[in-house]
């Protein structure tokens, strides 16, 4: 099953990305979707505090 999903690269220290496998080993994820869901996590509280963002999609 193909997606058209954005492509971006991520740098982040090798600390960081020791942890994140970590995380994404412990929740039975890939990195790719334990990214994801922190990423929408750190969406809905900031759109908790400052209301929705308006997207073109």
């Amino acid at each position: 099953m193909e997606h058209n999903y954005p492509r971006f690269t991520l740098r982040i220290s090798t600390t960081l990305h020791e942890k994140l496998q970590c995380t994404a080993e412990y929740n039975a994820r890939s990195k790719n979707k334990e990214i994801e869901i922190a990423i929408k996590r750190y969406i809905t509280d900031f759109e908790r505090l400052h209301g929705e963002i308006k997207t073109k999609s």
